[in-house]
């Protein structure tokens, strides 16, 4: 499994994925799980996966296929697409036929399903933030829903509902994530390091700041430390 989160934010977008996949205890891997398109000032788009893997992978190279077409159309590739909406309708229509196609090798009890956020901005329209459901269908971020989670969403989800409002700094944002997702490793070893961290800062159209986080980042450690110490002693002031 993974963990992956979005903040669409009035200042810009933060995206935040871990890398763990694995399929039991004895056979976890490590897959970015973070993909980048852009054309720097002009178009940027940033898609998360959680999931099957050979759903994610295959509708993530079928993407860059489309892309690479020389005869791509607007219909075709998300990096020619006029708007936001219609990358995601794209990347929905072609993560449901990936998914039915590899549903059809596999027997019922093994079908395989994957879900994505995509994230982004072209030059002179609006950011845009979209979940997209293995079913191709796909729900957008606003201003009174601004962030979005796919893969073990219940952990990290607490600390996002009561910090994270559209007004939130870029740089509050960075910490809200990386709080959400230290929550997240804390309690389920299906997610796990390194993580991948990318900010894109509103009508930039390119990601402004990538971070790799690996295991035993000092950084992360010492944030992790401190909110443990903060919940501790805002726990123990608490009187009931």
């Amino acid at each position: 499994m993974t963990y992956c989160v979005g903040l669409l934010l009035n200042e810009g977008m933060v995206l935040l994925s871990d890398t763990r996949t694995n399929a039991g205890l004895d056979n976890i891997s490590t897959y970015r799980k973070m993909f980048t398109f852009e054309e720097p000032g002009e178009r940027v788009i940033v898609i998360m996966t959680a999931g099957s893997l050979s759903v994610s992978q295959t509708t993530l190279a079928q993407l860059r296929e489309a892309i690479e077409d020389p005869e791509a159309t607007a219909e075709t590739s998300i990096m020619l697409a006029p708007t936001l909406l219609k990358v995601a309708e794209i990347v929905g229509d072609r993560l449901a036929k990936v998914r039915e196609e590899i549903d059809h090798k596999l027997s019922a009890a093994q079908g395989a399903s994957a879900s994505m956020i995509v994230a982004g901005q072209r030059k002179g329209g609006a950011m845009r933030l979209f979940l997209i459901y293995p079913e191709g269908n796909f729900i957008e971020a606003t201003e009174d829903a601004p962030f979005l989670q796919i893969g073990e969403h219940k952990y990290g989800k607490p600390i996002l509902d009561r910090v994270v409002k559209p007004s939130t700094s870029l740089s509050d944002a960075q910490k809200a994530v990386l709080l959400s997702m230290d929550s997240t490793l804390r309690s389920n070893l299906s997610v796990g390091m390194p993580l991948d961290l990318a900010v894109i800062e509103k009508d930039a159209c390119q990601v402004t700041l990538r971070r790799r986080i690996e295991a035993g980042d000092p950084a992360f450690r010492a944030m992790s430390e401190a909110w443990s110490t903060a919940l501790r002693d805002g726990f123990a002031r608490i009187v009931i």
